[in-house]
């Protein structure tokens, strides 16, 4: 089954943060205070998958308040942060939306990303990823984490489930 065919099941979407809404930095400040720099492309990407019934879902090895926030702003509210094991979070996930494999897209980076990629009907990586990441994607953006990477992925998952143009109409009235 080619990634077109693919595409048209998927109901889920779930990201790692790291890497993929960001570009993989972490700042620190002397006092201990984290930033991140997410990407507003993303976000509207997000936005777009969420009106169009798509379920959007952070499962993130780090534990960090700024992706709490921007999941909270972007109104995701399936937040997995702090994961040792990302696929206890996967299981979780799939039992609470009673999904199976193949309707859930991973987008993911790094080693820890590889087994839920493995497990999902759709697995994504970055260009930034290593190439043993990039090597189980069904799918490589061109777009880097940090700067558009999801929303490239989220215009190409509406466009495969024909919800790309009744999406767009509405910035164009």
């Amino acid at each position: 089954m080619g990634l077109e065919e693919k595409l048209k099941k998927i109901k889920v979407v779930v990201l790692d943060v790291d890497g993929v809404m960001t570009d993989g930095s972490v700042i620190i400040s002397s006092d201990g205070v984290e930033t991140k720099k997410f990407c507003v492309l993303d976000g509207t990407g997000i936005k777009m998958l969420i009106r169009n019934g798509i379920k959007v879902a952070i499962i993130s090895g780090r534990d960090s308040e700024c992706t709490k926030i921007r999941a909270k702003e972007l109104g995701i509210d399936m937040i997995f942060t702090g994961v040792k094991k990302k696929m206890d979070a996967f299981l979780k996930l799939k039992e609470e939306l009673k999904v199976k494999d193949e309707a859930i897209c991973v987008i993911g980076d790094d080693l820890m990303d590889i087994p839920l990629m493995k497990s999902a009907g759709v697995s994504v990586s970055v260009p930034s990823a290593p190439e043993y990441v990039k090597a189980r994607a069904n799918y490589v953006t061109k777009t880097h984490g940090g700067s558009g990477a999801v929303r490239e992925f989220a215009d190409m998952l509406l466009q495969e489930q024909c919800k790309w143009e009744k999406e767009t109409e509405r910035y164009f009235k």
